[in-house]
């Protein structure tokens, strides 16, 4: 496993006062989503955004990565999977803190935002850190091991949800099954299903996402 490294854009402005980290999906790279700082930069001009790629290389697409290996897709076993996405989060959270020493900006001024297997990191990560994030967008995904959630929470950043009604990729059932147990956990949960979306990201998901951020980062 490798050291995280990725794509990023600076603050419009010059100077950044947040950080928000945009965090891929299977098979693809921090390039992926980085492409959604375009739409967002305007509206956030003090916030640099940061996509790191995931620590392996994807099973299925050697040319993207991947955060963990999906036994369905990949042949993987499910203890492979587990072992895969609890070695990416360790992985993640240390990125996470060098990024935060580098720029001088802490977990309260720090977003994620995930698509699909970055969501489901991201849900990983997020509530087992010890100071609590500004907030986590999610979009397209799920939580991975909700039972064990409970029991494992050190930090309850506030979390947004967005789900298309037609993915048929990660079922949107899996939206309300998150929101449950994260919400059981006590944490603050707001969550939108996008109609007629499927598995991807439509502009009013993307228009929430940003209230969400502009909220969460007091700006």
């Amino acid at each position: 496993m490798s050291p995280l490294s990725g794509p990023s854009r600076p603050a419009a402005s010059g100077t950044a006062t947040s950080n928000v980290v945009f965090l891929h999906g299977y098979g693809a790279d921090g390039n992926d989503l980085l492409g959604l700082a375009e739409p967002l930069a305007p509206h956030l001009p003090d916030t640099a955004f940061f996509a790191p790629n995931a620590p392996d290389r994807c099973g299925m697409n050697p040319m993207g990565y991947q955060w963990f290996s999906i036994p369905r897709m990949d042949g993987s076993t499910e203890a492979q999977a587990v072992a895969g996405m609890l070695a990416a989060a360790q992985a993640l959270n240390a990125w996470l803190d060098t990024l935060m020493t580098d720029t001088g900006l802490g977990a309260e001024r720090t977003v994620l935002v995930g698509f699909s297997q970055g969501t489901m990191i991201s849900l990983q990560v997020a509530p087992r850190r010890a100071e609590p994030l500004a907030g986590v967008v999610g979009f397209s995904g799920r939580l991975i091991q909700p039972d064990l959630l409970a029991a494992e929470v050190v930090s309850k950043p506030p979390v947004l949800l967005i789900h298309g009604d037609q993915d048929d990729v990660v079922p949107p059932a899996h939206l309300p099954e998150a929101s449950e147990a994260l919400m059981a956990a006590g944490f603050q949960v707001a969550t939108h299903v996008s109609p007629g979306m499927g598995h991807g990201i439509a502009p009013d998901g993307l228009g929430l996402a940003l209230g969400f951020i502009h909220e969460r980062l007091g700006l």
